[in-house]
This record gives C-alpha cells, structure tokens and sequence, in this order.
C-alpha cells in the first residue's frame, strides 16, 4: 500500500495508480454521544505507520455463502452510490440492492445483483450500505419505524457513506449499538467518475472493529481510504473537507469574471496562477475538465454544495466556531439556485458570476494543456 497523501473531493492523480492507501489516525475512538461540540479521547487507536500493510479481519455474522461469505445490500444508487455497488458487485461481493429510481437498479442486476426492499435488505445481509442525499433520508430509511433497523439482526452493521448532519450520525451510532448492532460512517471523497472507476476516497469513523469489518468493501471501492477516528469522526472531517472544496468554487469564479471583465486571456491567467500558491485543486483539477471546457453536466451539483453548507454552517454555530467565509458562500450558492443553476456541475459558479457580470463566460480554448 502507498503512503497516505491528501483528503480531498478531487483525485491525487500520484495517488491512483498501483496499489490503495490507508491511514488510521493517532487517536481512536471517543465520539460516542458527543452531538457536535467536539472530538474528545482520540488517543487510543494505533498508528498504521508508511509503508505497512493492514490484513483485514475476517468478516462476522456470515448468513450466505459466495466468495466473499457474505451478503451486502447497498441502498442508494445514484451518481455515487451507482459507481461504488458496482465496484462491489464485480468485485466478489454477493449484493442486494434497492433506489427509488428503477434505471440503476436494472443496471446492478445485469451484474448479477440481487434488487430487494430495504426491509427485505436488512434482514438478508450482514452490511448494509447506505448512500443517501441527505440526513432527513437516513433518518427515514434506517431510523425510523419500521425502517432498516428494525429488520435486522443483531451484529448487522450499518455502513453509511451519506453526507449528513453530525446529529444524525450520532443517532446511527448510538441507536445500532443499543440494539446490538453497529455502524459506521465512512463519507466520500472525490466525485463520481472516480466511484465509477474504483477509485473513491473514504473519511472513516469507527471504532477499531468496525473499521475491520468495513475495510474490505472500502477497499473494492476506493484507493484511499482515511480512519479518521471513531464514530462520527468520518462526518465530521467529511464537513471540513467539503468546506474548502467548495468554498473554493465560489473564490475561484470571482477571481477568473474579474479575468474575463480585465479582458486578460485565460490561458495565460491560469498558467500564472498555476504557477503560483493562488493555485488549488479544483481550479487546477476539476475545472479545466468540467466548466472551463464548457461541461457543466453535474458531476457534484450546485444543490449538493448548497446543502453541504448549509451542514457547515450548522455543524459550526452548534460547536461555536464562527464560520463567516462559509455562511457568505452559502448565499453567493443560493442566489446560484434561485437564477437555476441548481442542477449545473458547482464548477459552473464562474457561469454564475460571469452572468451577473454580463460579460462573456470563461472557457478555455481546445488544445489548452496546463504547464507541468
């Protein structure tokens, strides 16, 4: 395994190729019931030190039999979730599946999956992920009554790979564990071509155990996987994460409209900032492949980083840290929503800004290659 090298939405191009990083932090485990006021006792999990390989343990609570022993359903199967279950599909995992839409779920069966209700999911499977647009459908598929948890057994885990509030994630963890089973919150980075190609990106919070458990599916999924401390620890860093991800978006659409407005070749702007530490990885990743190249068909959506901020800015005023820069993005991304750009790529916020403007969008000429 490589060492570990960045956390981000965007890929560390160094870090995809021949071989999966993990990382299991210097602390460990104590977030149980702490809501969203702190990470506290993370010092007790050891370090998996550069260059040494971690052997998974073996799975627990096995009810099939296929190559891996277990049965895994995966709920949710949109431009993430789709990806990812597949990757588990092809990869030796015996999957039951289930999504409100009917396309993706066609799609997983043609690979061989099984489709199942998530009642029916939860009692057939050992894991059950989930992967789910916002803390309000964890709530309903997996909380509430008659909900995932009350069809499984005890020892099922609970692998949500959500982007959601901390409060709920709390809750998964406080009320699996009272009912004899367990979970863990393993969000993603990156976007969905690196799900789709098996190479995500996992912010992990879970004890020791679980994370065990978990790691095998992380690992068919993604190539760099993050123990970011016990539960709740994964949702939490997911927040940080995608603060400056996307905050980045807004920062970067108003630097290049003021390129455009000063009528300065963009070519020439993004060489120069490149080249200096203006630079950043969705301007020098992400951008000149998706808005700069005139594609804003959404890989991650103006909507999607709305409600992420929206769960920043909550998240902070719960632990009373003051978050001004992300409360004024937030904003700049609703007025984004409300002149309907919700569903464009969140790249397309230069869209956005150059529109207000009323000057020509930015957009590179073909052939455009970044210096080295």
């Amino acid at each position: 395994m490589a060492a570990v090298r960045h956390i981000g939405d965007l890929p560390d191009m160094r870090g995809l190729q021949g071989g999966k990083d993990v990382h299991r932090p210097a602390g460990g485990r104590g977030m149980r019931g702490l809501g969203v006021h702190g990470i506290h006792g993370l010092d007790r999990l050891p370090v998996l030190r550069e260059g040494r390989t971690m052997t998974p343990a073996p799975a627990r609570h096995k009810r099939t039999t296929g190559r891996t022993g277990m049965t895994i359903g995966f709920v949710g199967l949109g431009k993430m979730g789709r990806g990812m279950a597949s990757n588990l599909q092809t990869k030796g995992f015996s999957l039951m599946v289930h999504d409100v839409v009917e396309a993706p779920m066609t799609a997983l069966e043609a690979l061989g999956a099984k489709r199942g209700t998530p009642a029916e999911i939860a009692a057939a499977c050992d894991i059950v992920v989930t992967m789910l647009p916002t803390g309000k459908e964890v709530a309903e598929v997996v909380l509430a009554p008659g909900g995932i948890l009350d069809h499984a057994r005890p020892g099922t885990m609970i692998l949500d790979m959500s982007t959601i509030d901390p409060e709920t994630t709390d809750r998964l963890h406080e009320e699996t564990r009272r009912r004899g089973m367990t979970a863990v919150d393993a969000p993603v980075g990156r976007l969905a071509w690196h799900a789709d190609r098996g190479q995500s990106l996992f912010m992990v919070g879970a004890d020791d155990a679980d994370y065990q458990r978990a790691l095998p599916l992380l690992q068919a999924m993604g190539t760099t996987i993050h123990h970011s401390g016990g539960p709740g620890a994964g949702t939490r860093m997911k927040l940080v994460n995608n603060y400056l991800a996307i905050i980045l978006c807004q920062l970067n659409a108003e630097a290049l409209s003021l390129s455009q407005r000063f009528g300065l070749d963009l070519g020439k702007t993004l060489d120069v900032l490149y080249g200096t530490t203006a630079t950043n990885g969705q301007l020098k990743v992400n951008w000149p492949n998706k808005v700069l190249a005139g594609d804003t068909e959404p890989g991650f959506s103006i909507d999607l980083a709305h409600k992420d901020l929206t769960l920043i800015v909550q998240a902070a005023n719960a632990a009373r840290v003051p978050v001004p820069v992300a409360a004024a993005a937030r904003e700049a991304f609703s007025q984004a929503r409300a002149r309907g750009y919700g569903q464009n790529d969140f790249s397309a916020m230069v869209d956005v800004a150059c529109d207000i403007a009323q000057i020509e969008r930015a957009r590179l000429p073909k052939g455009y290659t970044p210096p080295a």
